[in-house]
């Protein structure tokens, strides 16, 4: 009103690109549009991703084609371990252009796996079975919410924690659950490394050796949930379940304040391996020849078709070339340690580990422990504590896994699991978990 048509579109225009500079007088006016704009729904592309493995459920194989049709999404891969997930399957890898998408990295960021090989024969698996139980007991904690009543002491908790307020809030929380475990498919397990040939400077041969499994704990959770949320409140033209895939900017401020605390949460999950085996290792009386770890839910900022981009690895494992890694299997079933072959079409990525093939309802509902306990008992391993949704028939076999991505990674040795502690009934009760 006031004004020829010309301006007028000039106005709107401005209200569109540059709401800022406009005279106070025309703000209803930039702030209608702007919520029109923030309402419209998000274009979509198709941009490609690769899949290894076969039988991989539909609906993970959906959530690809969901990530993929991201407008800053570049390409992706499915690992043969995928099964559903949040937003990005698990076993999902995905780059995108510029940006991170919180659930693609995982609710548990920085989960990861820690291998320390020692000197000592395996034959302490049988002959000294108690001295390897209790300092597994003494020395790690397992459930929802588990703390020491002595604080862990490792420089992570020197770091700025006030990079965002769920740090800054949290950090006496996550303190008190340093070195600790959590619960879910999270592991503190003592087994056998086998060498089949001379590598890392040890001899071929068998090796006493402990591999765990655990991430960030509560505080990770926190940050994921928080930063998702932030990111689907700025993305309200993604609906649905589209919303899991919703992004930040790192040219935002918001961006960057995720990806600082999900570094911090990185330190901070490796953090919590260092003060498990350390804390082992004092138990015994030894240091470890040997020690590999990775992160496998997490997001790095990496060259790929000569372009920058940000590779999300939600359950997946680094593998560049010559690039070493832990690849699990289950409670009852080998890992192995593996060396990337930097295949670029799977963004230089393997799987996490078996994959479940059953949801754990599902397991809970289908399995006893007189019958897993047979199985375990074939394979020599001793479960301390764990649950029915846990146990080995719940995942997908292991080698079929890595025969799939023979392609991807070289295997280089082998860990046979045989005392087992994860959260649970002790000594697998009847009643499950």
């Amino acid at each position: 009103r006031g004004c020829t048509l010309k301006e007028g579109r000039k106005i709107i225009e401005i209200a569109i690109i540059d709401p800022t500079s406009l005279d106070k007088k025309y703000k209803a006016i930039a702030d209608e549009l702007a919520v029109k704009k923030e309402n419209e729904p998000i274009k979509l592309k198709n941009a490609p991703f690769k899949q290894w493995g076969e039988n991989i459920e539909p609906d993970a194989i959906q959530q690809m084609y969901m990530a993929c049709s991201l407008p800053v999404s570049v390409r992706g891969a499915i690992m043969p371990d995928c099964h559903l997930g949040y937003g990005l399957p698990i076993g999902g890898v995905l780059a995108t252009d510029n940006s991170v998408i919180p659930y693609a990295v995982g609710v548990d960021i920085a989960c990861r796996m820690k291998l320390s090989v020692y000197d000592l024969p395996v034959s302490m698996i049988e002959d000294d079975t108690d001295k390897l139980k209790n300092v597994i007991e003494k020395e790690t904690r397992f459930g929802l919410g588990c703390a020491f009543d002595k604080k862990r002491k490792n420089p992570v908790m020197d770091e700025d924690w006030s990079i965002c307020e769920v740090t800054k809030k949290n950090k006496n929380t996550a303190w008190s659950q340093l070195g600790t475990s959590g619960g879910g498919n999270h592991f503190v397990e003592f087994g056998i490394f086998t060498l089949e040939q001379p590598e890392f400077g040890l001899e071929a041969g068998k090796y006493l050796s402990l591999l765990t499994h655990s991430g960030s704990r509560g505080i990770g959770a926190k940050v994921a949930n928080y930063y998702s949320k932030l990111a689907a409140k700025e993305r309200k033209g993604l609906s649905g379940v589209m919303k899991h895939l919703a992004w930040l900017s790192l040219d935002s401020e918001a961006g960057n304040e995720y990806w600082a605390a999900m570094e911090l949460m990185g330190k901070y999950a490796a953090a919590n391996h260092e003060c498990i085996h350390r804390h082992i290792a004092l138990g015994l009386g030894v240091k470890p020849i040997f020690d590999l770890e990775n992160h496998h839910n997490f997001a790095w900022k990496e060259i790929h078709d000569g372009k920058e981009v940000v590779v999300h690895r939600k359950g997946a494992t680094p593998a560049g070339k010559g690039v070493l890694g832990i690849i699990p299997g289950s409670m009852g079933t080998p890992g192995y340690i593996v060396r990337g072959n930097g295949v670029e079409e799977s963004l230089c990525s393997a799987s996490h580990g078996a994959g479940r093939k059953m949801s754990r309802s599902q397991a809970k509902a289908t399995f006893n422990w007189k019958d897993v306990n047979e199985f375990l008992s074939e394979r020599n391993v001793e479960i301390m504590s764990a649950g029915l949704d846990e146990v080995p028939m719940a995942y997908k076999d292991i080698d079929e896994v890595m025969e799939y991505q023979k392609d991807l990674v070289t295997k280089v040795a082998r860990f046979d699991p045989r005392l087992v502690r994860m959260a649970g009934k002790i000594k697998g009760d009847e009643d499950g978990d």
